[in-house]
């Protein structure tokens, strides 16, 4: 009977880590390369977490740029620039299968809304670095880290990412300043 309790647990355990994804709170980010669309580094492929190092930064990652996500980022870029004096830094990351044909959209995005201190930026694939575990359910992840060690991590379905939610999500920000 106890095997049997130990086993029913072992299972439910895994079955809800299958179901969970992306890094958790305490987690360390690792090294993954994008193609930069927007940014400083606009058409080169770079590592964004290795460039920004031990700074506050807030990552977004994406399975669509819509208006809503467009919205996230501008309220995020906002925040970044208020707090260029503490090194923040934020920078997107459009997961596609083919993300040379999201390059064009992303860069009336960052015109259309005045995105200017958050690079917009694609990932070849849409499962995302491997380390990063991205649940194959999620159309939005946003993780915030300082000194490389994960303080937020959030997993949204689209209807998920109110106007609300957003402000909840920029309020977050707090943590890793």
């Amino acid at each position: 009977m106890k095997n049997l309790i130990m086993l029913t647990v072992a299972v439910a355990t895994l079955s809800t880590m299958a179901i969970a994804g992306g890094l958790e709170v305490g987690d360390r980010v690792g090294a993954f390369y994008v193609k930069d669309v927007t940014g400083p580094a606009a058409g080169q492929k770079l590592c964004y977490r290795c460039r920004y190092g031990q700074k506050p930064v807030v990552s977004i990652f994406a399975r669509n740029m819509d208006g809503n996500v467009a919205s996230l980022v501008k309220s995020v870029d906002g925040v970044v620039s208020q707090n260029k004096a503490k090194d923040m830094a934020a920078f997107v990351v459009l997961l596609s299968d083919a993300p040379e044909a999201s390059e064009g959209n992303l860069k009336e995005v960052a015109k259309a809304k005045g995105i200017s201190s958050t690079p917009l930026t694609t990932f070849d694939g849409v499962t995302g670095p491997p380390s990063y575990n991205i649940s194959k359910d999620a159309e939005v992840t946003v993780m915030m880290w300082v000194g490389g060690q994960v303080k937020v991590s959030e997993e949204l379905k689209a209807s998920e990412l109110t106007k609300e939610k957003i402000n909840s999500l920029v309020g977050k920000t707090n943590t890793i300043l």
